[in-house]
């Protein structure tokens, strides 16, 4: 048994100094800002906890806690840290994050276009069995369905991608998807030979492409639709005046959490074009106007020059006025009904439940498809018009 005069002597926990008491102070204090911000977001509707429906699949699955902690940290506090730390980290260590990825000197690729999915075969043949029933019953109402992929900017833009990897199981999957749709007789468009024509059919800070892409876009898209001969109306003409270049800020930089530094420390800014679009004429050369109605009484409401055609998709949709190219390229104006963070279902989804849908419907219906979707995790999700 040991001496008591060899016991050793008794520990003491280190007296707390005045710069420790500070900084527990400062931590409580940071802790009850960020959960009153948050709770107070969160009760004026400025954050929604959960943007996507809470099925058994998601809650099983984690999906379900992971949309709510990707919700939390856009809570207020939580974001101004979040982009405190991405400032310095760009700063000092070159680091865009877990969002984006740098190529080449200058070029920014959003990550999700290098990551392959889980079962991601099973999930592309089921997203164009989707496509496939939902011709049928746009077809069901008299409604034409034409699909337009758009490729990802890491396949169209592969020599910029640098020491990037793009898995090599990426490269048949806008075919498979392309070749699915067709053998169901889908009138389907890839895009993806009209942008690799071009010098600079991306941006090089920004996901999306250039004006130059998306009028090439539109231009591919247009042709195979103008074969469906649907004689839509009303008859249209456009003029396009390019515009001056001028900066173009990057999705991928505000991703990135750079936005808000000065220019000069951000990625490398870069300019594109902004056309602008004027009505020259009521029917391009060729082709018969749209009869006016007869009285007002037939056209109470102005049915007749409402656009029968339909545009849903994604922010592509959105970006470098690949509307305003569809509508000039086909002679008719287009209804834009695109969400940006659409993916694949989202846009389409919320348009056939709206009123625009069920009070005028279209007589086509154009849907874009980007290519890093089609392989995501469905998560239950249920693709269906009804």
């Amino acid at each position: 048994m040991p001496s008591s005069t060899h016991a050793a002597p008794p520990v003491e926990a280190p007296a707390q100094g005045p710069t420790g008491r500070i900084a527990g102070v400062a931590l409580l204090l940071f802790l009850a800002a960020g959960c009153a911000s948050t709770l107070w977001a969160v009760a004026t509707g400025r954050l929604d906890l959960q943007p996507k429906p809470v099925t058994p699949a998601a809650v099983v699955e984690g999906m379900a806690m992971r949309d709510m902690a990707a919700a939390l940290a856009r809570a207020p506090v939580a974001a101004g840290a979040a982009a405190l730390e991405r400032q310095a980290s760009w700063l000092v260590l070159r680091d865009l994050g877990p969002q984006v990825r740098e190529g080449c000197p200058g070029w920014l690729f959003l990550a999700d276009e290098l990551r392959p999915h889980p079962q991601g075969d099973a999930a592309l043949a089921a997203r164009a069995q989707a496509v496939v029933d939902v011709r049928d019953r746009l077809r069901d109402r008299g409604i034409a369905l034409a699909v337009v992929l758009v490729p990802d900017k890491s396949r169209v833009a592969a020599a910029a991608l640098c020491g990037l990897h793009r898995p090599a199981a990426f490269a048949p999957r806008l075919a498979s998807f392309d070749r699915r749709l067709r053998d169901a007789g889908v009138p389907v468009v890839d895009t993806t030979a009209a942008l690799s024509a071009l010098p600079a059919p991306f941006l090089r800070t920004d996901t999306h492409w250039t004006e130059a892409g998306a009028q090439a876009a539109a231009q591919a898209a247009a042709g195979p639709i103008r074969n469906l001969h649907l004689d839509l109306q009303p008859v249209r003409q456009w003029e396009v005046e390019a515009g001056a270049p001028q900066r173009r800020p990057g999705d991928l930089v505000r991703l990135a959490g750079l936005d808000t530094l000065p220019l000069a420390w951000q990625p490398r800014p870069e300019e594109d074009t902004r056309s602008r679009f004027t009505e020259r004429s009521p029917a391009p050369p060729g082709v018969a106007a749209a009869p006016a109605a007869a009285s007002p009484a037939d056209d109470l409401f102005g049915d007749s020059q409402l656009p029968q055609v339909a545009l849903v998709g994604t922010s592509f949709a959105n970006t470098s006025q690949f509307v305003p190219f569809l509508a000039a390229a086909l002679g008719t104006p287009v209804g834009n009904f695109a969400r940006d963070g659409g993916d694949f279902w989202g846009s389409i989804g919320a348009y056939v439940r709206s009123p625009a849908f069920r009070d005028t419907p279209p007589r086509l219906l154009v849907w874009e498809i980007p290519e890093r979707t089609l392989q995501m995790p469905m998560n239950g999700e249920r693709w269906t018009l009804d």
